[in-house]
């Protein structure tokens, strides 16, 4: 099982969400012990990571990587959506990108 990804206000409440069922983000994702993407490399695949706006330049900046590295269309679909959805957390007040792992 692959992580769910959602976008939350500030009282927690879903507002959109994408699920990675097939595990893509698995092996798009940089190791753990990445300095190179020390963001993203936090991501917990088996506990919630939570990022905020303004944590988001940086996050998108990683992000330009995985974007990258995705070639399978679902996986391009996957990222491009995550994306979305971090540069929403950006542009507005209050909300939360929230990676949900196992």
């Amino acid at each position: 099982m692959g992580l769910g990804i959602a976008l939350q206000d500030e009282s927690g409440v879903e507002l959109v969400s994408v699920a990675d069922p097939k595990n893509y983000l698995g092996k798009l994702l940089p190791e753990h012990d990445d300095p190179t993407h020390p963001m993203l490399a936090s991501i917990d695949f088996y506990g919630d990571t939570i990022f905020n706006r303004m944590q988001m330049d940086r996050f998108l900046t990683e992000w330009a990587d995985i974007s990258a590295k995705a070639h399978l269309p679902e996986e391009k679909t996957l990222v491009s959506t995550i994306e979305g959805l971090a540069r929403r957390c950006q542009d507005e007040v209050h909300l939360y990108l929230k990676f949900i792992g196992d």
